[in-house]
């Protein structure tokens, strides 16, 4: 069901030492890139100087990388990596912080999606084909695919204890944080750059944007929703302090089979890939782990579809959500609707659910 990185790359940072505007206008500011958990992350900082700028995002990208190293799921040497090994043979194991922290997590906010979030279904998201750089599109192997969806290894499984050791009875279990990680990382992002002194600035790693503040001259940081079928953004909407938004779409990570489109979105019901919606948007209000919901509501609302939505969005607490069904057709809640300003309009756009 969830995103997977794809296999590790150098962190290539492309630094821009903004030249201050015209007289009276506020200074653009400070952009850097790289590329990290298998995405794009772009930083946007205002700050006092070019260089606490620099500075600071650095910092940020640095510590991006090391927990991309971390977590990698399908990566040997990785600390994900080992504790799936010990699962697999039914052995414990003691993870880092960090990794500890994201099981607990995702163990909360699997039973809030009554187990459409699930980071313990990594073995279909290989037997699908997404555990490696570019998924393949051999065939997939139903038998297997049929006995893990029976078996229903989940986060659950685990048994965490109060020194952090970890073990399960159930070996199918194969944690794959792909689905939250990207979020988890928006919110310590935010807390580190607020330790630098930073009060300005606007995060996006893969498509999940947390604002910090508001831009330097006072009006509210602007983010684009994608367009999941053109190269463009489809709307946007002013984004506040602390809150963030995050998408999960078919275009993203999928292969075509026989003519058919199946993307990295796995439902952990039936095992199935199949692409019913384009894709799932939705907006967090400001609270400690805005970033983390932002990456894991979306998962739980694409495999709802419209008519359910309402209900996951109200137990993770999203406040505003927008659904592009298969034929391209809208659908969101009235208070997202109130926030957009659409520039490519789909022909269809329904305000639905209070959630």
């Amino acid at each position: 069901m969830q995103p997977t990185f794809p296999g590790t790359r150098a962190a290539l940072a492309a630094l821009v030492v903004s030249a201050l505007a015209a007289c009276g206008e506020a200074p653009p500011p400070w952009q850097q890139e790289s590329y990290v958990f298998g995405t794009r992350v772009e930083l946007k900082l205002n700050a006092a100087t070019p260089v606490q700028a620099q500075q600071a995002a650095a910092a940020v990208l640095a510590e991006l990388d090391r927990l991309h190293r971390l977590l990698h799921p399908w990566q040997p040497d990785s600390d994900a990596g080992r504790l799936n090994r010990a699962l697999a043979a039914g052995q414990p194991y003691r993870p880092s912080p960090e990794l500890l922290a994201l099981l607990r997590s995702g163990q909360a906010l699997e039973a809030r999606s009554d187990g459409l979030f699930s980071p313990a279904i990594g073995r279909l998201v290989a037997l699908w084909g997404f555990h490696q750089d570019t998924p393949a599109s051999t065939a997939v192997d139903m038998t297997a695919l049929q006995a893990l969806v029976a078996n229903r290894p989940r986060l659950r499984d685990l048994t965490i204890g109060a020194d952090g050791e970890v073990r399960s009875d159930k070996t199918t279990v194969q944690v794959d944080v792909g689905g939250m990680a990207k979020g988890w990382a928006l919110d310590r992002a935010r807390r580190q750059l607020q330790a630098a002194g930073i009060r300005s600035a606007l995060l996006n790693i893969g498509g999940n944007i947390m604002a910090l503040g508001q831009k330097a001259d006072g009006t509210p940081w602007q983010v684009g929703i994608r367009h999941p079928r053109r190269n463009e953004a489809m709307a946007t909407l002013p984004l506040h302090d602390g809150e963030a938004i995050g998408t999960s779409g078919d275009y993203q990570r999928y292969v075509l089979r026989d003519g058919r489109r199946h993307c990295h979105l796995i439902d952990p019901r039936d095992g199935n890939s199949d692409c019913h919606l384009q894709s799932a948007t939705v907006l967090i209000a400001p609270a400690s782990d805005a970033g983390l919901r932002s990456d894991v509501a979306s998962k739980p609302l694409y495999l709802d579809g419209p008519g359910l939505a309402a209900r996951h969005a109200r137990a993770l607490g999203v406040a505003g959500w927008l659904l592009i069904d298969g034929q391209g057709r809208a659908w969101l809640n009235p208070a997202l609707a109130t926030r957009l300003n659409w520039r490519v309009a789909p022909d269809s756009i329904t305000e639905t659910g209070n959630g």
